[in-house]
Parts: structure tokens; sequence; C-alpha cells
């Protein structure tokens, strides 16, 4: 624990040294929220509409508060160490990070914090909060719901990690990085509110589905336990994939300064 509070506080005084830093984080995170939310209030400021695609607005207002917390968990956690993987390799750094006696893997994927973002945690947490208040939630639909957004988690953090680890052959992985942040920002509303082909590719082909709108289900108290089942199957599925693709990666690694 000790030291684990050294690293964040050596992290949070860089962070910090520049006090207008601190300020474009929080108006970055504002920004994020008023997007969210403008757009759940467009789908249901229309007169006569109090749901879309049989949700309720409270019930998507639990969307856009696991998408905001997603987007924490990206912003705090994942993207600081994916985005500095194609710099280790280009760089020749990775070698370094290859030799340390601690997994590799577990190692490029949590040696560096944005503790800047940390303002979305408590936002997506606040909306999902405010949305539960007005609901019906169990205690067995809380505990089903943070079972399955921490197998959402861990698909947001697969998904990143594959993306990343292509930087052993491309180098330069921004884009394709920047293309999942684009269609993730889907998740900001229940799938349902999409057509169904859509709900198809966002369910199927990029399971953005399990992360926001099968917790927020879940929660409710409205999954179905195939979906349930579903979710904890892809994330491991998706950990084990992820994890044979980065080992295949590093055995293929030619360093840069040889």
């Amino acid at each position: 624990m000790r030291l684990v509070r050294i690293f964040v506080g050596a992290t949070l005084s860089a962070q910090l040294e520049y006090r207008a830093n601190f300020l474009g984080a929080v108006l970055a995170s504002l920004g994020e929220v008023g997007v969210a939310l403008l757009g759940i209030s467009i789908l249901f400021g229309q007169p006569g509409v109090t749901e879309v695609g049989g949700w309720s607005f409270r019930e998507a207002l639990l969307v856009t508060g696991f998408f905001m917390l997603t987007e924490g968990v990206i912003s705090v956690f994942i993207q600081p160490n994916m985005s500095k993987i194609a710099e280790a390799v280009r760089t020749g750094n990775m070698d370094f990070t290859l030799l340390k006696p601690i997994d590799a893997q577990f190692n490029v994927s949590t040696r560096n914090l944005n503790v800047l973002r940390f303002p979305d945690l408590l936002i997506g947490l606040g909306l999902i909060g405010y949305a539960a208040g007005g609901l019906e939630v169990s205690v067995g639909g809380a505990l089903a719901a943070a079972v399955l957004y921490g197998s959402a988690v861990v698909i947001v953090y697969c998904i990143y990690l594959g993306l990343s680890t292509t930087a052993f052959w491309f180098v330069k992985t921004q884009n394709v990085t920047e293309l999942f942040s684009g269609v993730f920002g889907a998740a900001r509303f229940p799938v349902a509110a999409f057509p169904v082909p859509v709900r198809f590719v966002l369910t199927f082909v990029l399971p953005v589905a399990f992360i926001t709108t099968v917790p927020a289900q879940a929660l409710t108290g409205a999954l179905g336990g195939g979906l349930a089942l579903a979710s904890p199957l892809i994330a491991a599925a998706l950990f084990l994939a992820t994890r044979l693709f980065w080992r295949y990666a590093v055995a293929s690694y030619t360093s840069a300064s040889s």
C-alpha cells in the first residue's frame, strides 16, 4: 500500500504541476457529460415521448451513467498505458520492459495513471446513483450489475490492448484506437434505440452493448439470462485471445536498438 501511495502521489504531483492541466481536464469532463446528456435530452425531448425502445428516461440515464463511468476508466487507467506501447516499440524502450522480472503485459497495463480525468468516474457514479434512485432496484440487481460491469471493463481493456498490440508490426496505432473510440460513443444510448442492423453490430460484432446497456438492464432487473451469461464468457474469451496475441507479438518482437 505504501508503494501505491507513493506512485499515486508522484503521478498526481507531476500532473498538477500546471494548474491549467487540471482546469482543462475538468472542462473536458464537463463537456463529455454535457454532450451525453444533450443526446439523451434530444431523444426524450419530443412531445409525448416517454419511452425510447422500451426504455424510460431514468433507465436510459443509467446507460449514460455507465458510459461516463467507462469513459473515466478508459481515461484514467487504460488509455494512458495503451498509448505508450507504440512509443516504447518505436524507441526501443520495450526492451527494458521485457527484461524486468515482472509480467510485461501487467507492467505496460498498470504503470501510468491520468488522475486528472478522475472526475469522469465521479460523474458516472453520480448519474448512476441519481437514475437508480427513481427506479426499483433490488440488491440482487445491483450485485448482478456490478459483476457484469466488471466483465465490461475487461472487454474494454482487451479491445484497447488488442489494438495497441498491433504496434509491434505497424508502430502507429492511434488512428485505430480513435476509430473504436468513435464507435464507442454509441454506448451512451441504450442499444434498443438503434435500428436492428445496428443493434446486431453493436452487440455481436463490436460488443458495445455489453459495456453499458447490459449492466443497466441488470440493475433494473430487465436482463435476460442469455445476455447475463454471455457477458462474462465474452470477457473471458477476449482476455484469453488478447493474452495469446500479446505473447505472440512479444515473441516476434525485434528490438529497435538492435
